[in-house]
This record gives structure tokens, sequence and C-alpha cells, in this order.
């Protein structure tokens, strides 16, 4: 087994060479049983991250070479079921049924055997070509639970290999088994329910012979029995009346266990998972003395508190503001201090037009260095550091409840984190939420987080020149804004918002391949919108500054900036740099008055509503690519004016009411 040492240095050449390949196989299972270290095992070389066609759900897949065959590999979505509630659920089981892998890894954690068999069921159902890979072994030994492999394949007539994949343990045996699957082709055995279910499902089969689906024929009447909103759509289009017999035969079982279908389903499934369960384990004997507390279930007693627990939570979430705030702000002055001996680093208002363009595109070039290496980077490496440890999915579960509020659940806190480093990546980590809603909603309410740049702002204007208790007054406004703003989206934007299902891993240290992998693989994506962003936007917007094509916009906006807000006129050109980058608000209004001493020329109450303005208005150009490539244009421009006219309206409001208070 080795990975793929082709065209390293060419993603293009990377995607032609996975999509050549002789077979594709595919990973599933729920989420947190090690299915990313498996993949990263199988494949040894960066993720190709993508999305789905025509859907924001992540897509990861990289390149397997393996007794002379080149073997796609694709990891699918952690779900926990072939649903239609996300579209995460939606992509996985489609691409099973109607892209036929020529085989599927069913990744499954050891240490809960039957909760991951639940889905290891659906997967029969669908009757892929099937391998199980069991994870997480070692983790299991240390809770006594030991695993028949042996027994469990023949309980479930598929091959089984136990790996231990962070450590690269069975990895050879797994390679070697899913290559005896590729060619085999076999067809896994049907799991059979109860009587009533099963019978009913036979009389579904034998209505299907008129109809023609992608889709295999029991795992169709199944999903028929079951009402599934999708399939039901699909089978009406050619015969109603065979959805009509389908909800007959489901009432029937309705009937007769006082229970909605899809929990009988799904209880038939636990039932079988339970049994095969119960007799591949093998527990610790009573002869071997009583199980000692793991380290997990210790660290959970504090961690999950409802008093401890939201302190811990604190105390995370403080020490990566500290970062961003305090260290990264420090190394961002370092960079931008020391380029600046190669280039002046401020708005050129006159010379040549190639000065000022190399000018513009020298200042977003420095913006991007001194917002990637002292802010993203590390951002990303203490969140990796976090989410592998275990210790990011209790985040979620503490903060669940009070998310729910906005309509989302507690993984919407990860982007939230995300934004106060920087909105882009901010955005794209809005893929972990389940429905089209949640993630729509979550990068709206993320774009109104302040990120380090409109700090930059409210500290250079409000803090030093006002007071540090209205930087912080600034601050506590915008959560407020958040949260009042995220439930009026909540009830305004269409859609259903799902439920937090996460699986609690144990916790373990942190392997530094996995967290270097992870945050390359989230940080490259950023480097192609960010860089291009910020070069080419402050170049275009210092040459039309240098030529005077903006100084007609500070008469345009004057009834805005100087008749709403009580601003000077001259705000308006400001506001227009820093819509590539906000820190540029400040640097214009040094360079067009000479002074950095803003006191002099602007009122504490001016200096506070610029600030408000400049913290909520449109996100930078950086920040409306990134929304527009994963909702598209519509959403980002409406996100984008959504914010113009809240930020406009707050602002006027508040210069009135700090005028009679100051």
């Amino acid at each position: 087994m080795s990975g793929c040492g082709e065209c390293k240095g060419c993603s293009k050449g990377k995607e032609s060479g996975i999509k050549n390949a002789d077979y594709t196989i595919a990973l599933a299972g729920n989420a947190n049983v090690g299915k990313s270290a498996i993949f990263n095992q199988l494949t040894g070389v960066d993720q190709i991250i993508g999305n789905w066609p025509g859907k924001t759900v992540e897509r990861a897949e990289g390149l397997l070479l393996h007794s002379g065959k080149r073997i796609r590999v694709i990891d699918l979505p952690g779900i926990y079921s072939f649903s239609t509630y996300s579209m995460e659920e939606l992509v996985s089981r489609d691409f099973i049924a109607l892209e036929h892998p020529d085989a599927v890894i069913n990744v499954i954690d050891a240490s809960a055997l039957e909760r991951n068999l639940f889905f290891t069921i659906q997967l029969l159902e669908l009757a892929p070509p099937l391998l199980i890979a069991v994870n997480q072994i070692d983790l299991a030994e240390k809770k006594g639970i030991t695993i028949d492999t042996k027994k469990l394949s023949t309980l479930l007539g598929v091959p089984v290999v136990p790996t231990v994949a962070i450590r690269g343990k069975g990895i050879p045996a797994l390679t070697d088994a899913i290559t005896g699957l590729m060619q085999d082709h076999p067809v896994p055995p049907v799991l059979r329910y109860g009587r009533e279910v099963e019978e009913r499902i036979v009389k579904i089969i034998s209505l299907l012979d008129t109809v023609t689906t992608q889709y295999p024929v029991r795992w169709t009447a199944i999903k028929l029995l079951e009402r599934d909103p999708a399939i039901m759509q699909i089978v009406s289009e050619q015969d109603p009346g065979i959805v009509e017999n389908a909800g007959l035969l489901a009432d029937e079982i309705e009937s007769i266990h006082g229970e909605p279908v899809c929990v009988v389903m799904s209880a038939e499934r636990y039932q079988i998972a339970d049994r095969i369960a119960a007799e591949a384990i093998i527990m610790r004997t009573p002869g071997e003395g009583p199980q000692k507390k793991s380290l997990t279930d210790t660290l959970d007693q504090i961690v999950l508190h409802p008093i401890l627990g939201y302190l811990a939570v604190i105390a995370v979430i403080g020490g990566l503001l500290v970062w961003t705030f305090l260290i990264g702000a420090q190394v961002s002055t370092f960079l931008a201090n020391f380029l600046s001996q190669f280039e002046q680093y401020e708005p050129v208002i006159s010379a040549p037009l190639t000065d000022v363009l190399w000018n513009g595109a020298f200042t977003g070039f420095v913006a991007g260095v001194t917002l990637i290496i002292p802010y993203v980077l590390p951002f990303y490496i203490l969140l990796a550091v976090i989410e592998d440890s275990g210790y990011l999915t209790r985040i979620s579960v503490m903060l669940d409840r009070g998310m729910h509020k906005l309509g989302l659940h507690g993984k919407a806190i990860i982007p939230l984190i995300l934004g106060y480093g920087c909105n882009v990546p901010a955005v794209y980590s809005c893929r972990i939420m389940e429905t089209p809603k949640q993630k729509t909603l979550a990068a709206f309410l993320v774009t109104l987080v302040p990120c380090t740049a409109r700090t930059v702002v409210i500290l250079g204007l409000v803090a030093a020149f006002v007071n540090i208790w209205w930087a912080l007054a600034l601050y506590a406004f915008d959560i407020l804004l958040i949260l009042i703003v995220g439930r009026i989206a909540f009830k305004a934007v269409p859609g259903e918002s799902a439920g937090l299902i996460m699986e609690m891993p144990d916790y373990h240290v942190p392997s530094l391949s996995v967290v270097l992998k992870q945050t390359w693989a989230r940080t490259k994506s950023l480097v192609w919108i960010v860089f291009p962003a910020y070069i080419i936007g402050s170049a275009l917007i210092q040459a039309f500054y240098a030529a005077g094509l903006l100084n007609p916009v500070n008469d345009m906006l004057a009834p805005v900036t100087v008749i709403w807000l009580g601003l000077p006129a001259v705000i308006g050109i400001t506001l227009i740099f820093g819509i590539v980058r906000k820190e540029l608000t400040i640097l214009t209004l040094a360079v067009i008055f000479g002074t950095t001493n803003f006191a002099a020329i602007m009122s504490p109450v001016q200096l506070i509503v610029l600030a408000l303005v400049s913290m909520l208005y449109i996100p930078c150009f950086s920040v409306i690519l990134v929304l527009a490539s994963e909702f598209g244009w519509k959403k980002a421009l409406a996100i984008s004016a959504a914010e113009i006219i809240m930020a406009i309206a707050i602002g006027g409001i508040a210069f009135r009411v700090l005028s009679l208070i100051m």
C-alpha cells in the first residue's frame, strides 16, 4: 500500500488522476469514528476539498495506489441515517445508490458497536459491496470491550477488519480486503425484520414491478413503508397507486404497534443491532476486578457539568480570543512594520498610475499576509487541536440549548468563534450545519461578528480616543444584536432546522499529522480567495481614489453620512476603502486629514458612530466572494444589503441617542 505521489504541486493534475482511477470506493459512517484518519492513511496525499455538484456539502477525495490499481477514495459526510432530513444524508445515500461505487467501507467505533450498527444495517439495505472497518479498537479495549471480528463478520455476512487508524494499525489488511471486495463484488445478505414488517415489505416489492428507479427494489419498498418523501415522489410520478397502497400498509404497521412506522422501523433495526452486538462483544470478566473509570468519564464530569462545563467553555474560547486580540495582533503589527520597509503602506493620493496600482497591490498583499500568518494559521491549528482531542464536540453540546434560540444548534459556535479571527474561514465552516436554512442563518450571523480588522477600527477610534469601556460596550452591543437579529432571521428565513446529533469521542492526544493536514486543508482555500481579493481590490480602489473618481461619492453619500449619521462628508470615501479591508477606514482617514489624532477632527460621539457603522456594514470583498461561492450571488448580495441598511439605521439612532447623553 502506498499513497499517490503524483502531481503534488498541481491540484488539477491530482483531480484528473483521481477521476481516471480504476475503481471508486466510499468511506461511510457516523461522525467521529475515525473516517478522516482512515482516509488520510489510505490516500497518503492532501485531500482535494470541494463541494458536491449543486450542493454546499463538503466533498473530500484522494487516490490510493495498491496492487497496481488506482483507487479513487471518497470520504462521505459523517451521518447517522439515510433519511432526507439533512443534505449530508441525502448526498451520501444517493452517491451509494446511484453512483454505484465498487466498494463501501463502513467505519464504525468499536466502543459503541450497537449504536454504529444501526447505520450499518441501513447500509446493508442499500446492498452495495460492503466492508466493515472496526476502528478505535484500542480505546474499546481500555474500556474492557473486545470485538470478535470473525463472529461479527459471520453475523453480518460481510468482511470485517479491526483498525487503529490514527496509528496506521490494520491499514494494510484493510487495503487487501478492499482489493478483494472490488474484484468479487459480493452482494451482502438480506437482513430480515419482524414478521408483520417483513410481510408488508414483500407486498410492496410485488407492487414495484411496473416502476423503474435507480434504487434497489427492497430498499425502495422499505422507504415507501417509512413514508420517505423523496422516494414517494419518485414512485408517485410513475404510479400513484403504489404510494397509496404502501401508505395503507404503513397504517397497518402503526395500528399493530401503536407507534409511527418510522419509529417501528428504527426499533426493528436497533433490535437486530442489539442482537449482533451482544454476540460479537466480549466484555471483561468479573474476576478481573472492577472496571476503572476512564479518563474520558472523569473529564466529562467536569466539562459537561451544568456550571463547571460553562466555565471550561469560557476558558477555552477566551484563550482563542486572547490569541486573536493580543498575540495575533502583535505578530500582525510586526509583519506590517517589516513589510512597510519595502513599500509605502498607506493609500497614495497622487502619483503615477503604475505606482498607485503597485502600491495598492502591495497593500493588498500585506493585508493577506498579516491576516493569514498571525490569525488564520494559528487559529486553525488551535481549532484542529481542540477538535482532534475530542473537546470540540463537548463545547457544541454545552451550547446547544442556547443556540436553539437562534434556530441553530451547538455546532454553530464553531463558525461564530472563527468569525472573531476572520469572517472568511468562518463562512466556510458553516458547511458543518445540517440544513440549508441553518447554513444560511449561520453565515449571516457570522458576518456580524467583529473580525480582527473591525477590532482594529474599534480600538483605533474608540478605545484610543474615547475610552476602553465604550469599546467594550460596542462588543456587548454586537453580541446582543446577533441574538436579536438571529431570532428574527430564524423566523424569516424559509426552511427547516435540525437538532444536534453528535457522537462524543473519547479524549486523546491530538495527532500532529492530523492537525497539520486539517489546518492546511482549511487554509489553502482561503489563500486563493483572500490574496486575489485584497490585491486586485486594493489596487483598483486606490487607482480610482488617486484619479479623483471617488470624490463624487462624498456628495452622493452626504445625506446619509452627514445628515443622518452626523459624520464629516469625507467619511463616504473611508467607508468605500473599508470594503477592501476595514483597517483602511483608519488609514484613509489619517491620509485625508493628515493626522492620526482623530480626537482633534471628530467628536467622541462621531468616533463611536463611525466605529459602530464600520463594525456592522457590508463585509469586505473576501467575505462577499466566499458568500457568493457558498450560497450564490443572490444570497450574498441580500446579506450585504441587509447589513448596510441595518448599519445605517442603527448608526443614525446611535448618533441621536449619544448626542443627548454625552
